[in-house]
């Protein structure tokens, strides 16, 4: 049980926290945008990335129910994942190095799902 808990809120943080930065990077205005997504390629690395790890969130959610009580991850998914993202993550990293920090964890996530699974 302890494992799957972990496994759970460690990929389920990392994603969340992907996605949500990719999302944010998206909504800023073409003339605050940061100099790296300017460019077709670095939109496009934010968007890839961003939807791997919304995936990879869907996975987590859906390990979770499968190996927990079911309001663990429901709570997580609404309450302590964002809130967790928005307090500490984002204040830390700032939203460009999250999405590449995070994704680069939620890709590797992805594999630790399956293994585990």
């Amino acid at each position: 049980m302890t494992d799957s808990l972990l496994i759970f809120l460690l990929t389920g943080l990392v994603s969340m926290s992907a996605a949500l930065s990719a999302g944010a990077l998206n909504k800023i205005p073409e003339d605050r945008k940061p100099s790296f997504l300017t460019n077709r390629n670095g939109l496009v690395t934010v968007m890839v990335l961003g939807n791997i790890s919304a995936l990879t969130l869907i996975g987590a959610l859906a390990y979770g129910f499968s190996r927990l009580e079911w309001w663990v991850p429901l709570s997580c998914v609404f309450i302590s994942f964002p809130v967790v993202h928005f307090v500490a993550i984002q204040r830390l990293l700032g939203d460009l190095v999250n999405v590449f920090v995070s994704g680069i964890l939620a890709v590797i996530s992805a594999a630790v799902l399956v293994y585990f699974w």
